[in-house]
């Protein structure tokens, strides 16, 4: 951890300490702390712009029209080196697209296009995904978000303190932290005045609402079985460790009807370092 991002937590800290947590476990915790970007809409923030939601879907023109709604765009160029600690490409643009419903089966719920620095674009038809122009899809569309995007170089611990069992039906603590969900409770009374999350955030850790296991670890899952059943290309790991945030989007704070909906863009760590970008997973959580 930097000496910058432990004097940001340190109300963290103070906050534990004074719950009478032990501190060898928060300093534990401080431990696993990860560097992000938080993303807010122009107007909520003054950091600098970075990207946009929606705008003109802008692709090479070797890449086929992506099957879920276009959600942002991402200038690689803009974001601060050590905003992450993601191994991304200095330059270029990542497009993000997702439909902020849970899959019925083991299906990824959207995509992630790199466009590297210089690569000739053509604009495409936003709405090519609609294929059979459902109204109520449309509509869900047409409420995204638009406009720029301005970057906070932030901070981010664990929203979750439990993990699920793969033998039998349950979950229990998170391995190694007796203390977990006394932490998590800190964390999230105190983010706000620490670390204001943003719709959108790249790097960091998942969140979900009310939900107490680890979205990241429930992507790993979808994204094995899906692999299993022919529907995603492998190989898939199905150790959590070799997976990685790469972007969460809080759908339900901007899209009317899909409240408590929460995306995950999830990329294998061996994936990422080879920009891979393609190989990303989506997952969602989305309690109607």
């Amino acid at each position: 951890m930097t000496p910058e991002m432990r004097d940001l937590l340190r109300p963290f800290r103070d906050e534990a300490i004074a719950r009478d947590i032990p501190v060898d476990d928060v300093e534990w915790w401080l431990g696993t702390a990860r560097p992000c970007a938080a993303l807010t809409r122009d107007g909520d923030g003054d950091g600098p712009v970075m990207g946009r939601f929606g705008g003109p879907l802008l692709l090479p023109a070797d890449v086929p029209d992506p099957a879920h709604p276009f959600v942002a765009s991402i200038d690689l160029a803009a974001l601060p080196a050590d905003a992450t600690d993601l191994p991304l490409p200095p330059d270029g643009h990542l497009l993000l697209f997702a439909f902020p419903e849970t899959a019925d089966d083991y299906d990824t719920m959207g995509s992630v296009v790199y466009v590297p620095a210089g690569t000739a674009v053509t604009e495409r038809d936003r709405n090519a995904w609609n294929t059979f122009d459902h109204e109520d899809e449309e509509a869900m569309f047409e409420a995204f978000p638009q406009g720029p995007l301005r970057a906070t170089t932030s901070v981010s611990l664990p929203y979750h303190h439990a993990v699920e069992f793969t033998e039998e039906p349950g979950s229990g603590p998170l391995p190694g932290h007796p203390r977990a969900e006394e932490l998590v409770a800190v964390w999230d009374s105190t983010q706000d005045a620490i670390a204001p999350a943003g719709p959108l955030q790249i790097g960091g850790y998942a969140w979900e609402e009310a939900i107490y296991t680890d979205p990241i670890a429930i992507a790993a899952y979808r994204a094995v079985r899906a692999a299993e059943a022919g529907r995603w290309d492998g190989p898939v790991s199905d150790d959590v460790s070799d997976w990685v945030l790469l972007a969460d989007w809080q759908a339900g704070m901007d899209v009317e009807g899909w409240e408590s909906a929460s995306v995950h863009w999830v990329i294998q760590r061996e994936d990422l370092a080879a920009w891979r970008f393609d190989r990303a997973f989506t997952s969602v959580f989305w309690n109607p």
